[in-house]
């Protein structure tokens, strides 16, 4: 049952009252932009009141319950559930103004306005302040009303007398005598509440919890430690001055929420963040409450040194934290705060744990250097902690868990295979690539840092080879193989790869101009590269081979006798990527072999005999349908090519398709998941590779890129010509305008949207203003590509414009109309 009344400051604070903030209650944390809002309030009520004294202003609402300690006879003892920001806020102007009234007016105001709204005059501690603080904010807070030195400090308690001395300063006007009165008289009398008060025997945690269980006004982390002290009626005070408030002084709020869900996962590894309260709070029940807050408060401390491995003072596990840490990922901290608390309890020793870390690194750098860096990897390193063996050694619980199973702890085979075959450059995020190599060259330092922001990987054989390039590569091709294939097969193995601090100059420079500045480079990786006289495909696989070795050596692989059985050709990746190419597009069985590693007759052999879904848009190099092409359906007997047209793909006269259709090896790796951020864009690429233009952008990589120049798109009722726009017929039209709708969508969000277009007018034909309402304009096509024209004039005979229509796609710039 509760109570409900409209009142005043004045009222409030009149008489002998003590009103405490619990200790689950949130700091003090109103910041200068809130107390400005507050006082612009009671500077326009004051002028109000001028006119109408009556006149009040309404700020809210304060919970109020009666305090479960039994006071001195007198003493009316309240909890403030809810509302303790502005009462506090309300409590420091009364100081600020207090002193500035016995400052400049009379002394006696200091008097006055303690004793009426500040303190109890004849009580002593603890009942002496009207408003009790948290501990937390509780010196602050005492220094307001009693005048300290210490008054207006660096927190939030000192940051808001300051800004209400400063600005009753500004307002107080030496003509006008009683501008201060006024203001006095606004907070006391003219600002109004609602006191909302419970009655003895209500479950004030309870009202609390329902006040704030939205997620909005307060974390769980804030809810959980309400619950845990209401578990505590007599200790209360004590344990949160011994245990909590150290914990938050060493945690932030998203820390602490953090902590509370990494004690969760210890338990059970598919614990979701949004139930960390709930969880906790049915744990709790048949628990301690001050135990846990001790325990809590041990696994903070251990938390703080995972977040800033630098805390740490053995050096080894120091050094091993900090490149789990710089490899971002988060999902491993369960696991971390598990073998540090194994240490902390003697269960596990410094060397056990360095041991496991360094499993878990070489987990996650065997994994990226097979191209499986991503795969399941959350749930796995989730599950770890409640599913390794118990009965082993720590270090060995880890590895042999890794070990089993379809985890993709690769081995040595794997990764000597690998080296040569996957695009490393296209796997995982791009500072983990970085990393890697990094390692390797700090491998070569007996572990002296590498200036990791000076250096950045540059690809020996460039991505965009010159002529001079091409025929280095042109001398080891054998009788069958063609330069597109080997060149996309060679260029992002992690043996064409190295680091440099100068990848803007090499660029895609000669090879004789690369090695001369690689041999001046102080990067032991760079050595080998600047021995070599040529750099072509014999030179890359041998480095390939070199580094595969030393991975071998410094990341351990899993446990022999229960290694990944898996296939070392990651064929799932195929799949993805082929699901996702659009319809109107092709690629190769080049570029597919390149994207995972495998050679173009293997990927050819998979194609005819797995289902496999779209493995008639991937053509031979020249965009020609493979003669050995068969489906896996024997029922199955339409032939490619046409289908290929139908979905919007151009054939010149020898059947060829048409080359800026072509999704290329770094928008398939796109396609399928990897590297999806990292991937390289306009302004944060290779300086060797330029800016696509409208006559080499096929319209997919609009869909998979965030390129601002035209790319094209095709329709589905095949080539039309640019007066298309305005004479379309409807059945067409709308064929058209769904293909478009299914393709086009936004590479930032990574989800395809809904284009309106012309099909929702009801006009029989696409107009120009159709045209200019959607995302698509007019382009003129030539046999080798498109460019824009200056509108959508009908075709005359022999003009020779192509019938096609293009879509410009910018994150920036609204279409341009026809």
């Amino acid at each position: 049952m509760v109570a409900a009344q409209e009142t005043t400051l004045q009222k409030l604070l009149e008489g002998t009252k003590q009103y405490q903030v619990p200790l689950y209650q949130r700091t003090y944390s109103w910041s200068e932009h809130q107390c400005k809002r507050l006082w612009e309030d009671i500077k326009k009520l004051a002028e109000d009141r001028r006119a109408d004294p009556a006149a009040t202003h309404f700020i809210g609402s304060v919970v109020l319950a009666p305090s479960p300690e039994i006071g001195p006879v007198g003493v009316q003892e309240f909890l403030v559930v809810d509302g303790q920001q502005r009462l506090t806020t309300l409590s420091i102007l009364l100081c600020a103004i207090r002193d500035h009234r016995a400052k400049t007016e009379d002394p006696k105001h200091r008097g006055r306005i303690e004793q009426l709204y500040l303190i109890n005059q004849f009580e002593s501690d603890p009942h002496r302040l009207k408003l009790v603080p948290t501990q937390a904010d509780r010196d602050a807070y005492l220094a307001c009303v009693e005048s300290t030195p210490q008054v207006g400090g660096s927190d939030h308690v000192g940051s808001a007398y300051r800004f209400f001395a400063s600005r009753l300063m500004e307002y107080d006007d030496v003509e006008d005598p009683f501008d201060i009165a006024r203001i006095e008289n606004a907070v006391i009398t003219g600002l109004a509440l609602v006191a909302v008060t419970a009655q003895a025997g209500d479950n004030v945690y309870r009202i609390f919890e329902s006040l704030n269980n939205t997620g909005l006004q307060l974390t769980q982390a804030d809810l959980l430690r309400n619950y845990l002290f209401m578990r505590l009626p007599t200790r209360g005070e004590t344990v949160y001055k011994s245990l909590w408030f150290p914990l938050q002084d060493t945690l932030n709020r998203e820390d602490l929420e953090l902590l509370f869900w990494l004690d969760l996962v210890q338990r059970n590894g598919r614990a979701k963040q949004t139930d960390i309260y709930a969880a906790h709070q049915l744990r709790l029940n048949a628990m301690r409450g001050e135990a846990e807050i001790r325990r809590f408060s041990h696994l903070g401390a251990l938390l703080k040194i995972i977040l800033h491995p630098e805390s740490e003072p053995d050096p080894e596990v120091r050094r091993r934290l900090t490149r789990l840490h710089a490899w971002g990922a988060t999902t491993v901290y369960p696991l971390l705060l598990h073998l540090l608390d194994r240490r902390a309890q003697g269960t596990a020793t410094a060397g056990q744990v360095i041991a496991a870390m360094r499993y878990v690194e070489s987990f996650f750098v065997r994994r990226l250097v097979i191209g499986r860096a991503t795969a399941n990897v959350n749930r796995i390193l989730m599950s770890i902690v409640t599913e390794m063996d118990a009965k082993l050694p720590v270090d060995e619980a880890v590895r042999a868990y890794l070990s089993t199973g379809r985890k993709h702890y690769a081995t040595d085979a794997q990764i000597r295979s690998s080296t040569r075959t996957i695009p490393f450059y296209l796997n995982g995020r791009a500072h983990q690539r970085n990393l890697v190599l990094q390692w390797l060259e700090e491998a070569h330092r007996s572990k002296e840092p590498v200036a990791a922001d000076t250096l950045t990987i540059e690809h020996v054989l460039p991505q965009t080879p010159t002529a001079q390039w091409r025929q280095m590569l042109n001398d080891d091709l054998g009788p069958d193989e063609n330069f597109t294939d080997v060149h996309e097969s060679l260029v992002h193995t992690i043996g064409n790869l190295t680091l440099t601090g100068y990848n803007s100059e090499l660029g895609n420079k000669p090879f004789d101009a690369k090695k001369a500045a690689l041999a001046k480079s102080p990067i032991v990786l760079n050595r080998d590269i600047a021995q070599q006289e040529r750099w072509g495909r014999p030179e890359i696989q041998a480095r390939s081979e070199a580094l595969a070795e030393q991975i071998i050596s410094l990341w351990p692989g899993p446990v022999e006798a229960s290694r990944d059985n898996d296939s070392d050709v990651p064929w799932d990746v195929m799949n993805r990527a082929l699901a996702e190419l659009p319809a109107g597009s092709w690629t190769t069985y080049g570029d597919v072999a390149a994207l995972i590693g495998s050679h173009p007759v293997p990927v050819g052999t998979r194609l005819a005999n797995h289902p496999v879904p779209n493995a008639h848009r991937v053509l031979q190099t020249g965009g020609t349908v493979s003669p050995g092409f068969r489906w896996p359906d024997p029922a199955r007997t339409d032939d490619p090519l046409d289908l290929l047209r139908a979905e919007g793909v151009e054939f010149d006269g020898s059947g060829r398709a048409a080359p800026e259709q072509r999704i290329p090896l770094d928008e398939l790796a796109q396609l399928a998941g990897l590297s999806t951020d990292d991937l390289p864009r306009p302004g944060h690429r290779d300086p060797a590779r330029r800016t696509p233009n409208a006559s080499t952008l096929s319209w997919p990589s609009c869909r998979t890129r965030r390129w601002s120049p035209p790319c094209r798109l095709f329709a589905t009722a095949g080539p039309r010509s640019a007066a298309a726009c305005s004479t379309a017929p409807a059945t067409k039209r709308r064929a058209f305008s769904s293909h478009a709708a299914r393709t086009i969508g936004s590479a930032a969000s990574g989800r395809r949207r809904s284009t309106r277009v012309a099909s929702s007018r009801s006009s029989s034909s696409i107009s120009r203003t159709g045209c200019r309402s959607t995302t698509w304009r007019c382009v003129r096509s030539s046999g080798s590509g498109s460019t824009r024209s200056p509108g959508c004039p009908s075709r005359r005979p022999g003009s020779g414009y192509g019938r096609v229509c293009g879509c410009r796609y910018s994150p920036t710039r609204r279409p341009e109309s026809c």
